[in-house]
């Protein structure tokens, strides 16, 4: 299963308050693909996993190995 991963929090940077903002390719294999394909499309989750190069060598894509609701 290929899906975006977006995450939105702020921060304190040189103290001053700043908005991050991040979308993640992620992909999930086999079962762990089965149980994300029921989640809703604005749910909330934590995720784990590990980062590795796409298979093209361009950019980064989140392999999914475990996610909670929050």
């Amino acid at each position: 299963m290929n899906l975006v991963l977006e995450h939105e929090s702020m921060v304190t940077e040189m103290d001053a308050p700043r908005t991050v903002k991040l979308q993640l390719r992620a992909v999930a294999f086999g079962s762990m693909a089965e149980t994300l394909s029921r989640q809703g499309l604005e749910s909330v989750c934590s995720f784990h996993g590990f980062l590795a190069n796409a298979r093209n060598g361009k950019g980064v894509v989140f392999h999914i190995q475990d996610f909670s609701k929050t």
